[in-house]
């Protein structure tokens, strides 16, 4: 009975031990961007830690086993379970350290995780359990839950706790293991009375964490953001974050700001009206990405056209800007329209499944910062696009600076030349952003930029059309490579343009 406690141990520690990797992960994805490189470094650290951790596990004495492992549930239950609100904090408030504190946290929890399996087969062996059907059984639990987290992260943990809670939960079942095993083997364990007591202000401590992690984390975005946090939520795919500042609202995706509703109006209107404009006849409408609904408002000032359909991932980000009244009276109701579909899918998946075609395709996505955002800009998505495109249409793209990351904006140009489309770059000034740059593209070569626009703007008129489509001298072409799935360059040059403006 008590060696089958003992394996249903490992299937905890093994769930805990996971959750704590994938959480610093998400998180250094989340906070740092490139979740290729990310969780690469992150998982390589861990393993590397945990085969310290093995091996110091080799210096435990045979009679201090039990306690040296009930003490390490403990410890790695208490530095696990805070681990994600100390990183959110240490980001917002004191950035330069954040780094060396996910690291220090992934080495250390990494070392003592490490020590957790060596541990328990050394109980087990002591127990007289033959030693290769102990080694099939504690490894069998181990990668059972492993793999039980993996599932529970991704689609329940994360978007319905968040990163913060989620810890907590694993750092209270760390310590729930050290607390039963101690009862369990009470007459083998030396000072009972001080392993109850720091187990039970564990607990209090985590309980407490469990119970103010949200306004924790709330807290530590607000000195990162600066702006009053109006709402924030974690989806399986995102952290959105919402601000206001008197009239302006902000909305920031992992941290990276999306649009400020003082300015936002600038770059929607670029982005869309250049190609509706020259579409008189255009009768439907793609929108891929855009989850706000501002481009859709755009779209929607255009009484022919009669069916605009949304891709956008992230289920939870279409509700949000459906549903608050802040948020629809930016976007004018545009996600409640009927004349709107909005279809909730990884854009490059519903394009190889759907045999729609458009007349227009707008592609609002997000800086192609990651790997998975960047398969979203490369030739094969893009001829995919084109599948989609009535032949007298057009495709609208928002392709990042070209004052600030001027490789990754002509990569993305060179790229819809790869792809087969004929393109006419253009840029506009938001001062959120600053110079942002758009390419519209079609398989035809008819297109003369808009002398004026049947529908109300803001900010476009013959003049400021005319100048978007001319480039001075110092924002010229460099010379690039388009972007395969095979290389990901734009990815690359994305990085190192930016990398060079932050410094």
């Amino acid at each position: 009975m008590l060696d089958r406690i003992l394996i249903l141990s490992v299937f905890i520690v093994a769930s805990c031990g996971l959750a704590y990797e994938l959480i610093a992960g998400a998180l250094a994805s989340y906070l740092l961007g490139d979740s290729v490189l990310q969780y690469s470094s992150i998982i390589g650290a861990y393993l590397f830690a945990m085969g310290i951790g093995s091996h110091l596990s080799r210096y435990v004495r045979d009679e201090d086993v039990l306690n040296r492992f009930i003490d390490i549930e403990l410890l790695v239950g208490l530095i696990g379970g805070i681990s994600a609100t100390l990183l959110f904090i240490v980001f917002a408030w004191l950035s330069a350290p954040f780094r060396g504190v996910l690291y220090a946290l992934v080495l250390i929890i990494g070392t003592l995780v490490g020590m957790e399996i060596p541990l328990v087969m050394r109980v087990l062996n002591a127990r007289h359990a033959e030693f290769r059907d102990m080694v099939a059984r504690v490894l069998t639990f181990d990668y059972l839950g492993a793999l039980a987290v993996s599932l529970l992260f991704p689609l329940v943990l994360a978007p319905k706790l968040g990163l913060a809670r989620t810890a907590f939960v694993f750092g209270l079942l760390n310590v729930g293991i050290a607390l039963f095993t101690a009862h369990i083997f009470r007459a083998q364990i030396r000072g009972l009375r001080g392993l109850w007591l720091r187990g039970m202000v564990s607990i209090v401590v985590l309980t407490a964490g469990f119970f103010t992690a949200d306004r924790l984390t709330l807290w530590a975005e607000q000195g990162l953001f600066g702006d009053q946090i109006v709402h924030a939520r974690t989806t399986p795919y995102q952290r959105i974050v919402i601000t206001r500042w008197q009239d302006d609202l902000r909305l920031y995706l992992n941290g990276n700001l999306q649009f400020s509703s003082r300015d936002e109006h600038r770059y929607h209107e670029a982005l869309v009206h250049p190609a509706a404009e020259s579409l008189p006849a255009a009768r439907s409408a793609l929108v891929l990405g855009g989850g706000d609904g501002l481009a859709l408002r755009e779209l929607l000032r255009y009484p022919q056209i009669e069916r605009i359909t949304l891709v956008d991932l992230d289920a939870e980000m279409t509700t949000l800007f459906a549903e608050s009244a802040a948020l629809t009276a930016l976007n004018g109701g545009a996600l409640r329209d009927p004349r709107v579909r909005i279809v909730n899918a990884d854009a490059a998946q519903w394009l190889e499944e759907s045999r729609e075609v458009f007349d227009l395709v707008i592609v609002d996505l997000p800086d192609p910062s990651n790997f998975a955002l960047g398969k979203l800009y490369s030739v094969p998505m893009y001829r995919q696009i084109a599948r989609h495109m009535a032949e007298g249409g057009y495709l609208a793209v928002q392709a990042t600076s070209p004052w600030f990351a001027p490789n990754a904006y002509w990569c993305v140009v060179a790229t819809l030349k790869e792809a087969g489309f004929n393109t006419w770059p253009y840029h506009a000034h938001v001062p959120s952003f600053g110079e942002w740059g758009f390419v519209l593209a079609a398989k035809h070569m008819r297109f003369t930029p808009p002398q004026s626009y049947r529908v109300p703007t803001r900010f476009l008129d013959a003049d400021t059309t005319r100048a978007m489509f001319s480039f001075p001298a110092d924002m010229q072409v460099p010379e690039v490579e388009p972007n395969r799935l095979n290389n990901q360059a734009l990815v690359h040059y994305f990085e190192r343009d930016w990398a060079r403006v932050i410094r």
